[in-house]
């Protein structure tokens, strides 16, 4: 069996619903490590599309007043986690000496939203291809790691639900592991984390249009139009009964699409994005997410911050 028919049935795979998104992703991990990609930039411009598409489908299984109530809980803890993340990222990655650019991105993708918030500051900042490799790898990398750890420790620590959720939308990179995990660990969590995390994506325009400020750019921010998308499905859900024999299919096949999503996300991380990362800004990324994660598991464990 060649490399490409190897891709497609662990495709099919992760959307027959057999595996879990965990599995869905260790499946592509091991893919990415023992094959070269057939379908690189095909399958890295499917999973942005299917990434957001499956929030959206998930947003029909969600009530809108629980969505405000976690949204507007969740705001104060976002501005001040993203402030201290960034600060305290560029610090890290100057006592590393890791190039100021990838620095950044690597702040910025920690402690927003991972390989969006890159994506989005990058242009801003005039990354090179490979500045945007190294930060995206960073992420990449450190983010598969949290899908498969985060629940361990939740269980191992008796966190309760909204417990988990709001530490998974805190201290997990990208919107995609977060809904991977706290679908894991139940629906209350996947609701709050899954909340909590978009709203944090918002925050890559201010952030953006800040840092094209300082920089003086001009290049133009795209705005997240999938969150709106995801509000508007929750207001279907919530105040549209009509339909309400379809929002169950709906929020399954984000599911879905969320599976399929992590699979190639998977794939796309190679041996030579490893290499490519390099050491520096890999210990930066390491130390920054370890700080991130730490401190607010402890808030949260001891009540400082709740939902």
């Amino acid at each position: 069996m060649n490399t490409k028919n190897i891709f497609f049935v662990g495709l099919v795979v992760a959307a027959s619903g057999l595996i879990s998104t965990p599995l869905a992703l260790l499946a592509g991990l091991i893919y990415g490590m023992s094959f070269s990609h057939p379908y690189h930039l095909d399958a890295k411009k499917l999973s942005a599309f299917l990434l957001q598409a499956s929030i959206v489908g998930l947003g029909f299984g969600m009530n809108l007043h629980e969505v405000v109530r976690a949204g507007r809980t969740g705001f104060l803890y976002t501005a001040l986690s993203i402030s201290f993340a960034m600060l305290i990222g560029l610090g890290i990655g100057r006592f590393f000496k890791v190039q100021h650019t990838p620095s950044l991105l690597i702040s910025v993708g920690t402690a927003i939203c991972g390989g969006s918030a890159i994506a989005a500051v990058g242009p801003v900042v005039n990354a090179r291809e490979e500045e945007m490799a190294v930060s995206l790898g960073t992420v990449f990398v450190l983010n598969s790691v949290a899908l498969f750890l985060f629940p361990l420790i939740g269980y191992a620590l008796h966190l309760t639900q909204p417990q988990f959720g709001l530490w998974s939308a805190l201290a997990i990179h990208d919107t995609s592991s977060v809904v991977g995990a706290t679908a894991k660990y139940g629906s209350q969590a996947l609701m709050i984390g899954t909340t909590i995390k978009l709203a944090r994506a918002l925050w890559i325009v201010p952030v953006a249009f800040a840092v094209a400020i300082l920089k003086k750019s001009k290049t133009r921010i795209k705005w997240p139009w999938f969150i709106l998308l995801f509000c508007l499905a929750a207001v279907a859900g919530t105040y549209l009964p009509l339909f309400g024999p379809l929002y169950p299919q709906l929020s399954t096949l984000g599911k879905t699409g969320l599976t399929v999503t992590l699979y190639l996300i998977g794939t796309g991380i190679s041996r030579s994005t490893l290499k490519q990362v390099g050491v520096r800004p890999l210990l930066q990324g390491i130390l920054l997410w370890a700080i991130v994660a730490i401190s607010s598991l402890a808030l949260i464990r001891f009540g400082f911050i709740s939902i």
